[in-house]
């Protein structure tokens, strides 16, 4: 069964394919990696579908069709598929798939791919604390800028349960960086903290101001009344 999920998945995405829809994506994705053309909404369809029909829940079997369906795509759907499959509930926390994760950081080294990871850093972190926190504040300072995006944007969505030592670990190491992925990625993690703790990050904003870029600064604000 583990082996037919992802060949029927791609099968399937192949027959949904459009090339003209696929240049239009790939032209407003930028990417090197062609894509099948299925809009996010049916390729997702097809892979409920046919999880769904063969009765898979077992984290192991996603874990194997997953890898497979990432080691062997050569349209960027495939990609979507495997992060989709790492989605599933019996996937939720196990830190077998870390470096499947961390494979799709790097391979991936796109915002639609590494961003489409947070949820899964952040369901390990709540796990496994201990193994997942320091691994983040490493990648915070690691030379590869994808892996400090996937650091700062990890907690997006835990609200209360935010450990803000480990949210400022990450930011702080890149607060001085000119790429637009790690200011927009600051920015968004702090907008998103702001909902649960407005003071802590109007008090962050302001103690670090002169660091902080006017894009970092613009999107941790977004959202709060002007004082």
């Amino acid at each position: 069964m583990t082996s037919t999920l992802p060949v029927l998945i791609t099968q399937r995405l192949a027959a949904a394919g459009d090339p003209g829809t696929a240049a239009d994506m790939q032209r407003y994705m930028k990417t090197r990696m062609p894509f099948l053309g299925v809009r996010a909404p049916i390729a997702q369809r097809i892979v409920r579908e046919t999880v769904r029909e063969l009765g898979t829940t077992r984290w192991e079997d996603f874990h194997s069709a997953a890898q497979e369906l990432w080691e062997s795509a050569g349209h960027r759907e495939q990609w979507y598929a495997a992060q989709q499959l790492t989605g599933y509930r019996s996937c939720s926390g196990r830190l077998e798939f870390l470096d499947l994760y961390e494979r799709m950081v790097l391979d991936g080294a796109w915002w639609d791919i590494v961003d489409n990871c947070h949820r899964r850093f952040g369901g390990l972190l709540r796990e496994h604390p201990d193994h997942v926190d320091p691994l983040l504040r490493s990648w915070a300072i690691h030379p590869n800028h994808w892996k400090r995006r996937s650091a700062i944007i990890a907690q997006l969505g835990a609200k209360a349960d935010t450990d803000v030592a480990l949210l400022e670990a990450a930011i702080l190491p890149n607060l001085v960086e000119r790429d637009f992925f790690l200011r927009k990625a600051i920015g968004w993690a702090l907008r998103e903290y702001a909902k649960t703790d407005p003071e802590w990050v109007r008090t962050f904003v302001a103690r670090h101001e002169p660091r902080l870029s006017g894009l970092s600064r613009r999107e941790a604000l977004k959202n709060l009344p002007v004082r």
